[in-house]
């Protein structure tokens, strides 16, 4: 009886049921909104940047809207911006922002929302949300910090992409402030701490190597296709590295 006691309160714990999951609600909301402001503010400097590459104020706007992966927004307009062809800037930010479906996989499991709610749950699934998720205790707490980080950085993502596409003329020089370095800063802000392993840490040194070697040689947008190599390039030598020791181990025996 005590063991299904136990059980059971897991599960409640875990559903996010009357228990709390060792989180106080005040505390999950002040830590997304704290992502969701600080990141939600460099959309401005995208829609700076967006509308100094030669895009619309309805293209920059419909990107934020619908795309809404900043990394990879901020690719795209960068390498138009560099002389990129279409073809080629959309296939640099379509890589980048294939990691948010290896998100998804993750988040399903944690949040384990209805049907019905997961086709609109999908566009949130980003960096920003998913670090705020899988830092929380429980599903209770995971839920609410995805909702209160996604919606918060949503709509100020979008508010700010929209003030700076309209003021990039009273700004004028883009290249001159600097802003499209604020995206990919963030990013690397938040990709740094993920880089846990020797393995993880190497993939990430030598695709900024690939990318930034190559950036002189090859057209815009495609050393970003190109760094992307890095990760099996890695793993396949780590794989040979484990598979001549294990062949000297055995041969010692």
């Amino acid at each position: 009886m005590a063991v299904e006691r136990t059980a059971a309160l897991a599960d409640v714990r875990d559903d996010g049921g009357g228990a709390p999951d060792g989180k106080p609600d005040g505390a999950v909301v002040r830590d997304a909104l704290g992502v969701g402001i600080a990141v939600g503010l460099s959309g401005f400097a995208f829609g700076v940047t967006s509308a100094g590459s030669g895009l619309t104020l309805l293209q920059t706007c419909a990107l934020s809207l619908l795309v809404f992966t900043g990394a990879s927004q901020f690719a795209l307009v960068g390498a138009l911006a560099a002389g990129g062809g279409a073809f080629t800037a959309a296939a640099g930010a379509f890589f980048l922002g294939v990691r948010n479906a290896f998100y998804g996989l993750r988040l399903s499991q944690l949040l384990a929302l209805p049907r019905a709610v997961r086709p609109f749950a999908a566009q949130w699934v980003i960096d920003e949300t998913t670090a705020v998720a899988l830092a929380q205790p429980g599903r209770r707490s995971a839920r609410l910090g995805f909702l209160v980080t996604g919606l918060s950085l949503y709509v100020l993502w979008n508010l700010t992409t929209l003030l700076g596409a309209l003021g990039a003329e009273a700004i004028g020089d883009t290249d001159a402030w600097g802003l499209d370095a604020a995206g990919p800063a963030v990013f690397l802000a938040l990709l740094a701490p993920m880089l846990r392993t020797g393995t993880e840490r190497t993939v990430a040194g030598l695709a900024v190597l690939l990318g930034l070697g190559l950036l002189p040689v090859l057209p815009a947008g495609v050393p970003v296709l190109v760094a992307a190599l890095a990760a099996p390039a890695v793993l396949w030598a780590r794989g040979r590295r484990h598979a001549a020791r294990s062949d000297a181990a055995e041969g010692d025996r």
